[in-house]
């Protein structure tokens, strides 16, 4: 399959190992992929602090960027839930964009989504000796994501996997909500880290960069010696 890589924000600035895991994973399962050097964010942090018409205009860009028909794939799920879910919604009143954001989300997948609903993967000869914990990001219900990371994480060989207390519990990141309510958002990561510390897990496993910043933050602060790993880097551990 031809693919395109949206490397997302805090992928490129913050997680890039996590980016580089999914390029190699995905060659290494055969399949070509491309990256478009003119990609910028997908708009999401315009669209949920209200800015629609600048949100409106990085969701052309990246329409643009990603035009042609390659399969677009993300290590993300907040991203690829923007494009997804709220890009049609954006363009609701303008027939010609409205019609563009609907075929590209229809061919924009999060990893996990893209290895086992698209390409029917489960095992792709992963391993991690220790025990994993998964924390399910808020964005994968929007996408319909419940159950497919868990399906890999059971084809990881060595692993042991520990239920999460609350794993689908918010980790309090959203963007911008921990910069306008840091109270709020420092109480609900502590929370998430004393369910993930309960766990006695090696690692803590998450889809989204955001989710990983932070709660791997608040581990470090806390000095709690649990790793936090994407998805991708997991399933790249051989």
């Amino acid at each position: 399959m031809k693919l395109s890589l949206m490397v997302t924000c805090l992928g490129d600035v913050l997680r890039p190992d996590a980016a580089k895991a999914t390029v190699r994973l995905l060659r290494r399962l055969g399949h070509e992929i491309d990256f478009p050097e003119s990609q910028t964010c997908c708009g999401q942090p315009f669209y949920n602090s209200g800015f629609a018409d600048l949100a409106r205009e990085q969701a052309k860009h990246t329409i643009d960027v990603f035009s042609g028909d390659r399969t677009v794939v993300t290590p993300s799920g907040s991203c690829a839930a923007m494009i997804k879910v709220e890009y049609p919604h954006l363009f609701e009143q303008d027939p010609v964009w409205h019609a563009r954001a609907l075929e590209l989300a229809g061919r924009t997948f999060e990893l996990g989504e893209l290895l086992v609903k698209q390409l029917g993967v489960l095992d792709v000869g992963a391993r991690f000796d220790g025990k994993l914990t998964y924390h399910f990001a808020c964005h994968l219900r929007g996408i319909g994501m419940a159950g497919y990371v868990e399906q890999l994480l059971n084809h990881v060989a060595g692993a042991t996997i520990v239920p999460l207390h609350h794993e689908d519990q918010c980790c309090g990141f959203g963007g911008s909500f921990s910069v306008r309510y840091p109270h709020i958002s420092t109480a609900m990561v502590d929370d998430k880290v004393k369910c993930i510390v309960e766990t006695e897990a090696d690692a803590v496993i998450s889809t989204d960069a955001g989710c990983l910043m932070n709660i791997g933050g608040r581990l470090r602060r806390q000095g709690k010696p649990v790793r936090t790993m994407h998805l991708a880097e997991l399933l790249e551990c051989r």
